[in-house]
């Protein structure tokens, strides 16, 4: 089977490109740009913008699969600029899927498409918020429905969840955290134990593989739904930061703030950035601040049952490994 993976060259990408080719399968990757990292194994390489509908079909030409990571993440941008790709760059991906009849489309989405302060234990049954705090979140959660949406007969769609994804390698997350922290710039917002839910890289991607695998054997029964993918064992904000911080060789987090203030101060930047636009990224945001004082997991269960996902990586040993890799760049 031939499977195309937007994103490939990126984080979460890369782990699912890993994983599919232990598996047997042939990989096209689409990316911004090509990677020496994906050289070699059989790997068919396209670079281009998913805005770009003819680069697109050129890459998804030949495959069965569709495996859609790529988006645009973070707090730095315009609406518009997170639209065109998760949303626009979705739409062209489902086009492209009924030109060429391609059959299976697995969607990475977020937890956050359904966050609105108030998500402990909840599981899919949970509606998406009236009111986004981020472009990230609202485009992204458009992008889901326009997914799950287009399941038929011809096209068998799923969307994953997955929340907070660390581990090695990670280009983004993690290099910014140390460099917050070594420079003193890493603030807690208040006491209270707020418990979130983490997903080890390898984990994730087999999340990936685990529901292709499934839709292949029993498209009915998974199409157009979707899926929270975690460690399964929600982890204080605090403790998960510290954790981090100890595999990077530096000391806990010793500053806190007001949460009340700290949104206060993440609605006037985001506010000043936007009215202003700036192009560069703001140093917080309200959703950042939200996400860090309220408490965030979901029930994986619907996973388990369906494509009998688990987390086969616990926190503990992905720690491990998070420190040996960090080790041996110091």
């Amino acid at each position: 089977m031939n499977i195309l993976i937007t994103g490939g060259g990126g984080f979460l990408g890369q782990a699912i490109v890993c994983q599919c080719l232990a598996a047997g399968f042939r990989i096209h990757t689409f990316s911004r740009k090509f990677y020496d990292s994906l050289n070699g194994n059989g790997i068919e390489q396209f670079a281009g913008d998913l805005s770009n509908y003819e680069a697109l079909i050129k890459a998804m030409y030949g495959c069965d699969a569709v495996i859609h990571v790529a988006a645009k993440t973070g707090i730095q941008g315009t609406y518009r600029e997170f639209f065109e790709t998760n949303v626009t760059g979705t739409k062209n991906i489902l086009n492209a899927c009924n030109e060429l009849q391609i059959r299976y489309l697995v969607y990475t989405s977020s937890a956050s498409v359904v966050y609105s302060g108030d998500s402990e234990g909840k599981n899919e049954d949970l509606l998406y918020p009236e009111k986004f705090d981020a472009f990230y979140p609202k485009t992204k959660a458009i992008a889901e429905k326009m997914i799950l949406d287009a399941n038929d007969h011809t096209l068998v769609t799923v969307a994953l969840r997955p929340h907070l994804i660390w581990g090695p390698e990670d280009p983004h997350f993690m290099p910014r955290l140390l460099e917050k922290r070594r420079k003193n710039k890493l603030w807690l917002l208040g006491r209270k134990k707020y418990l979130v839910d983490i997903t080890y890289i390898d984990n994730a991607a087999k999340a990936h593989l685990q529901v292709l695998n499934k839709m292949i054997d029993e498209p009915k029964s998974l199409g157009g739904k979707p899926y929270f993918i975690s460690q399964d064992e929600p982890i204080s904000v605090q403790e998960f930061i510290d954790r981090l911080l100890y595999c990077g060789g530096l000391d806990p987090v010793d500053k806190r703030i007001n949460p009340i203030v700290a949104r206060f101060a993440g609605w006037t930047i985001q506010t000043f950035y936007r009215v202003f636009k700036l192009k560069k990224e703001p140093p917080f945001d309200l959703f950042i601040a939200k996400q860090l004082s309220s408490s965030h997991w979901y029930d994986i269960s619907a996973a388990k049952r369906s494509f009998n996902y688990f987390p086969e990586v616990s926190t503990d040993e992905g720690m491990k490994r998070l420190k040996r890799f960090l080790c041996s760049f110091s």
